[in-house]
């Protein structure tokens, strides 16, 4: 049941029967569903290592998304109804690759606007292209990213639509963990980040569903403190 951008989940009565309808914010309605579909996954007590060699309580590929039709259609709404919200001045969309190729596509599909995305590093053969796509001369861009970590590989592709011409107007993510050495990175590089849900909106909601239980709590909470160094 949608309205308004607003969802609703169903939770039984306990003891007396029956059933009652509890508002969810985007957040949490998002936060279920990536849980729902394994796009994430909470191991408090077996974590995951990273590629960095980190050790995380929580894996995220917003990826899988691209699968359900129903799941995607909503990360594109969502995603498009932030950009008419908080950036409604964008002429252009641009994604982040490789995670975001798909969903900025969608997102400039739905706005009508020109679209482009941004690897990591110009390519070292061809063209030579870091920008893929052509987008006007001058556009105010709005950069689509799937997920936030640290915000350096996002803050590159910003770096690079800014030294090709382009004002950068923010960003829009599917996804942040929130880590402070984000939130300072994008402060420092002068841009506005707004996400669907985060790492406290996903652990939250995991506990009320029984994903996970109370206690996991506060190894969560740990984590996010110091990821690099916890249970290291």
């Amino acid at each position: 049941m949608v309205l308004s951008n607003q969802y609703y989940k169903k939770f039984p009565l306990g003891g007396i029967g029956g059933f009652f309808y509890m508002e969810l914010s985007v957040s949490n309605a998002f936060a279920e569903k990536l849980l729902a579909v394994k796009a994430i996954k909470l191991q408090p007590n077996d974590p995951f290592t990273w590629a960095s060699g980190w050790k995380s309580p929580i894996y995220t590929d917003n990826r899988k998304t691209l699968a359900y039709p129903e799941l995607r259609s909503f990360v594109k709404q969502e995603l498009v109804h932030l950009v008419h919200t908080e950036f409604p001045e964008a002429t252009a969309v641009a994604g982040v690759a490789t995670g975001a190729i798909a969903q900025g596509a969608l997102v400039a599909d739905e706005l009508l606007l020109p679209y482009c995305y941004v690897r990591p590093k110009p390519k070292d053969h061809g063209m030579g292209n870091q920008i893929e796509g052509t987008i006007p001369e001058g556009a105010k861009v709005v950069v689509i990213e799937d997920l936030i970590s640290t915000g350096g590989s996002s803050l590159k592709a910003v770096d690079a639509l800014r030294k090709a011409g382009f004002e950068v107007v923010g960003m829009v993510a599917s996804y942040t963990y929130g880590f402070p050495v984000a939130e300072q990175a994008f402060k420092e590089a002068g841009v506005r980040l707004v996400t669907l849900s985060d790492y406290e909106h996903t652990t939250a909601i995991a506990a009320k569903t029984g994903y996970i239980k109370e206690e996991d709590l506060a190894v969560l909470a740990e984590w996010r403190k110091d990821p690099e160094t916890w249970k290291q």
